[in-house]
């Protein structure tokens, strides 16, 4: 067997607006990298943290990473162990699934040092452990597209792969802001109309059905988030005018990536995403923000090995 692996997880776009906590994708050009080497001692060692982030915690019960690792460890019954180094590439605090990029990428790179490799699949019960250090829930809408790649359902303890046309591209922007995952579900406590629910739901499937079709005005006609968007939408500065420019390039639909900051369109082509990635920048420059863009098929690749 292998004695050390490295691998890289892309960013992602959870809730995809309509899906919270089920529902995302990957977004390509930029992610975490870790390698993971075995060690003799039964446990898991975070070693070092380099990158755009570094003030993660080393302790490995309590790092995305480690807590993944050692739920796989637990499960299997392994009589070794593993020392970790992660790589951040993704900002902390972003909307863009770096929790669940560094778990991701080491759960890749351990399962290649394993006698027998378990499938993506079978890596999902593990990653949420991880991300549930980061996020205080166990969802699985960025750890599963993550994993499969492109644009993925996540249930408790299901994986689905959604077909999605290869011509549609998403655009991600992410203003130089922080906005923690924990503050933003704070926003989401109290009641809810049934209208919003059945709404969101109508929605959902909407977009779903769209997809499946490669139907783009089913798409437009779902790609709206009338439940967690609207309590989310007062703790970002300067979005109302970037989803708008969004809108105004003819988007199918934008929203908040993740708990935000970061916002996505998606886009029916590669080229109308690229014209839309500098407007949405200048409406968070307009509220006094730099910003980065990405723009990637929906059906990019998810974590792989280097």
């Amino acid at each position: 067997m292998k004695s050390q692996a490295t691998a890289f997880s892309p960013a992602s776009v959870g809730n995809v607006g309509v899906g919270f906590d089920i529902l995302g994708h990957v977004i390509e050009g930029v992610g975490d990298t870790v390698s993971v080497r075995r060690i003799d001692a039964p446990e898991v060692r975070i070693t070092a943290i380099r990158g755009v982030v570094v003030n993660l915690p080393m302790d490995a019960p309590a790092n995305t990473a480690g807590a993944a690792l050692i739920a796989l460890r637990d499960s299997l019954g392994l009589p070794f162990g593993f020392s970790v180094e992660i790589d951040k590439g993704i900002p902390l605090g972003s909307g863009m699934g770096g929790s669940a990029a560094s778990c991701v990428a080491a759960l890749l790179a351990a399962n290649a040092l394993l006698e027998t490799p378990l499938s993506g699949e079978a890596l999902y019960p593990f990653a949420l452990p991880g991300e549930a250090v980061a996020s205080g829930g166990r969802h699985g809408d960025n750890v599963g597209p993550m994993l499969l790649g492109g644009l993925v359902l996540s249930t408790a303890d299901q994986l689905v792969r959604i077909p999605v046309p290869d011509a549609w591209h998403s655009v991600l922007v992410h203003p130089e802001a922080l906005l923690e995952t924990r503050r933003a579900r704070e926003a989401l406590k109290g009641d809810y109309p049934l209208a919003q629910f059945v709404a969101q739901s109508a929605n959902l499937a909407l977009v779903l059905a769209g997809c499946h079709a490669g139907d783009a005005a089913l798409v437009r006609a779902g790609l709206r988030d009338v439940l967690v968007e609207p309590r989310r939408a007062p703790l970002i500065s300067g979005f109302s005018a970037a989803k708008q420019a969004a809108l105004d390039a003819d988007a199918m639909g934008a929203g908040i990536s993740g708990a935000g900051p970061s916002v996505f369109g998606w886009f029916e082509s590669r080229v109308q995403a690229e014209v839309a990635a500098p407007a949405i920048q200048a409406a968070f420059a307009a509220a006094g923000f730099d910003s980065q863009a990405w723009v990637s098929p929906i059906n990019s690749a998810g974590a792989m090995l280097l």
